[in-house]
């Protein structure tokens, strides 16, 4: 599947290793929310053109993506949708996070761990990110095209329930205005 990668889908996938191997996205595997933050990053690209028409672009929208993600790490990568479904079995997310943080510090359920003395090696792939991957070969070939480009791993990102899907569409981001954007009803590419 790699193969079919362009160069703007394999540095988003390079970029999302960085974020795990740097401690900046959380956790030790690749995961869809790494990815959106590599999207986000990216210049030049039809992805990042994609973005920009939806008014996604500017460095205050970008970091409201970003703390969305964050404020997410911190409730343990629940989505909203799970804190609420949690919430009507009487499980008040909220006060679970406050007082974990109370007794281990801010952050405690994000998944950051400082030592890590038990692990050894280069981030892997999630379950997640694994399925945002084969999610956007999926998506490419049903738009007929021969590649994968960073658009399709967005579009995936937008296909997937959970955090990143629900932080884009919160910031006007779905699968349909992206496909409006890209490939403007008709199939044929519109971007890039």
């Amino acid at each position: 599947m790699f193969e079919r990668f362009t160069a703007d889908a394999r540095d988003v996938v390079k970029t999302a290793f960085t974020y795990v191997e740097g401690g900046g996205g959380g956790g030790q595997c690749v995961e869809p929310e790494h990815l959106l933050l590599a999207v986000l990053d990216r210049d030049g690209s039809r992805g990042a053109f994609a973005l920009a028409a939806l008014g996604l672009r500017s460095a205050g929208r970008r970091e409201s993506v970003r703390e969305a993600l964050r404020e997410a790490r911190r409730r343990a990568g629940l989505s909203r949708a799970e804190s609420e479904a949690l919430a009507g079995l009487g499980i008040d997310v909220a006060e679970i996070v406050a007082r974990v943080e109370e007794v281990h510090g801010v952050g405690a359920m994000s998944g950051d761990r400082k030592d890590t003395r038990w692990w050894s090696g280069r981030p892997s792939f999630g379950r997640g990110a694994k399925d945002v991957l084969e999610r956007s070969l999926r998506v490419a070939l049903a738009q007929r095209d021969r590649h994968i480009g960073d658009e399709h791993i967005l579009l995936a990102l937008t296909l997937r329930p959970g955090v990143p899907a629900e932080v884009l569409a919160d910031h006007g981001v779905t699968y349909e205005s992206l496909v409006g954007v890209l490939y403007g009803g008709g199939g044929e590419a519109k971007a890039g």
